[in-house]
């Protein structure tokens, strides 16, 4: 979601009073190693912070203030650390996840750059058997219209 406040909005107008929002999405420090190696990578390679780093992962605090602004009453907000399994390794996750920000590079730079990046995360995400998982942080909510 790019704006967050744009979605909370819709969803207040969408629920009925006493309608309850159940939702999880990334939480702070979702992801981060795999955002540090690329920003480690990219930058780099002359491609400015702003671009790389398109993504807000709110924490709770910040988060119910977001949900409390548009008019809910939030009943319960934690963040859940969830380390996930990518059965297909990393540099596909890459591919899926972070395509747009990777073709902010010239494509014949887009293979090196992936290597650099899966060889920085390797000793932090994948195991000794070669098994890869996302950092992943999740932030969940229930909030109510009330």
């Amino acid at each position: 979601m790019s704006d967050h406040d744009a979605v909370l909005e819709g969803v207040y107008r969408a629920l009925k009073p006493g309608g309850r929002f159940v939702a999880e999405c990334g939480g702070q420090g979702n992801i981060a190693a795999i955002r540090v190696a690329l920003l480690a990578v990219l930058t780099a390679r002359g491609i400015p912070l702003e671009q790389i780093e398109n993504n807000k992962f709110f924490n709770p605090a910040e988060y119910r203030a977001k949900l409390e602004r548009q008019g809910f009453l939030v009943e319960e907000i934690t963040l859940i650390p969830r380390p996930t399994p990518l059965e297909s390794g990393m540099a596909l996750w890459l591919a899926t996840f972070r395509r747009s920000v990777l073709e902010l590079l010239p494509e014949a730079e887009r293979a090196g750059a992936v290597e650099q990046i899966v060889a920085l995360l390797k000793p932090v995400l994948s195991d000794q058997q070669g098994h890869w998982s996302a950092d992943y942080v999740r932030l969940r909510f229930l909030a109510r219209r009330p």
